[in-house]
C-alpha cells in the first residue's frame, strides 16, 4: 500500500513537470521562433512608443477617428467577456437603441436603419479590434469632415485596410480600427 502511495505521488508529480512547465516552455519557445510578432502580443509601435495592439479593441471617441464596437468590458483587457444580456433582455434592447440613436446623431446622413449591427453590440470577448466594412464606410463622412479630407480619401484608406476572409472562407471581412486610426494619423505626412 504505502509503495502504491509512492508511485503516485511520484507520477502526479512528473506529470505535473511535463504538462505544467516543460510542455509550455517548449511551445512558447516554438511560438517565439515561428511567430515572433504575435507571440510577443502582435503590438503596434508608433513613435518608438507602443499605442496598442492588432488584437484587443480600444475605445476612440473623437470624430477625427473611426469608432469601434462596444465593449462589455471597457475595453479592459483583464475583464474580458460579455455583458450576459439575452435576445430578451429588456436592458440590452435599451442600449442598442441608444446606440443607434448615438450613431446616427453622430454620422451624417446615416438612418437607423443602416446602421450595421456590430457597431451597437459588444462582442462575445468585449474587446474585438475589428468592424465590419459596412460599419467603417457608415463613420467615413464623419471622419473625413473632421480631418478635412475628401471622402475617397477616407474611404480609400477603409478599402486598403478591410482584411478578407481567413484563408479565402472562414469568417467576414473586417476593418481593424486601430491600424485604420494609425492610417489616417500618417495620411499626408
Amino acid at each position: 500500500m504505502k509503495r502504491a502511495f509512492i508511485v503516485s505521488i511520484r507520477m502526479a508529480f512528473v506529470t505535473l513537470l511535463v504538462t505544467g512547465v516543460v510542455y509550455p516552455l517548449v511551445v512558447t519557445g516554438i511560438a517565439a521562433v515561428a511567430f515572433p510578432r504575435q507571440a510577443a502580443g502582435s503590438l503596434i509601435e508608433r513613435d518608438g512608443k507602443i499605442v496598442g495592439s492588432t488584437l484587443i479593441g480600444q475605445a476612440f471617441s473623437s470624430d477625427r477617428y473611426f469608432h469601434p464596437r462596444p465593449s462589455a468590458a471597457d475595453y479592459d483587457g483583464t475583464a474580458s467577456g460579455p455583458s450576459n444580456l439575452g435576445p430578451t433582455s429588456k436592458r440590452l434592447a435599451g442600449d442598442v437603441s441608444t446606440r443607434v440613436d448615438e450613431v446616427v446623431e453622430a454620422n451624417p446622413g446615416a438612418s437607423k436603419s443602416a446602421v450595421p449591427v456590430d457597431l451597437v453590440t459588444a462582442s462575445a470577448s468585449g474587446l474585438d479590434p475589428h468592424v465590419s466594412p459596412a460599419s467603417a464606410k457608415l463613420q467615413v463622412a464623419r471622419v473625413a469632415s473632421a480631418r478635412g479630407l475628401t471622402a475617397e480619401q477616407v474611404l480609400g484608406l477603409v478599402e486598403e485596410h478591410t482584411e478578407g476572409r481567413q484563408l479565402g472562407l472562414l469568417g467576414e471581412p473586417r476593418v481593424n480600427v486601430l491600424e485604420l486610426n494609425i492610417a489616417l494619423d500618417e495620411f499626408g505626412k
